[in-house]
């Protein structure tokens, strides 16, 4: 396993949770971090993504404001805080690391975590 996300529960709407992706020297070392998600029957998309300096992030339009991503490059960890949750923010979030700086979608990151789940009840 090359990247590994913790974090994920079961929350009501309206809470927090912080979501944790680890990884080693080889797999964060230069590399731009993404979240992605993936709700039942449909595709994995786009959540969030930090630079390797953690300072060119960018967001999905429907986490902005509630999502922050953020990275520690001493501990080859990544983090995304998610707060206001809401029903719809109910799936599976993967942690992933792309080469590409800008990069939004699945094909140009490069390693991936196994995922972990966010239940958010109504």
């Amino acid at each position: 396993v090359q990247l590994q996300a913790s974090g994920g529960g079961l929350v009501q709407a309206g809470g927090s949770l912080r979501l944790s992706c680890e990884g080693s020297k080889r797999t964060f070392s230069g590399y731009t971090v993404g979240w992605f998600r993936q709700a039942p029957g449909k595709e994995r998309e786009f959540v969030a993504r930090t630079s390797w300096h953690g300072d060119i992030t960018y967001y999905v339009d429907s986490v902005k404001g509630r999502f922050t991503i953020s990275r520690d490059n001493f501990k080859n960890a990544a983090y995304l805080q998610m707060n206001s949750l809401k029903p719809e923010d109910t799936a599976v979030y993967y942690c992933a690391a792309s080469v590409k700086v800008f990069s939004t979608i699945v094909p140009e990151y490069d390693y991936w975590g196994q995922g972990t789940l966010v239940t958010v009840s109504s």
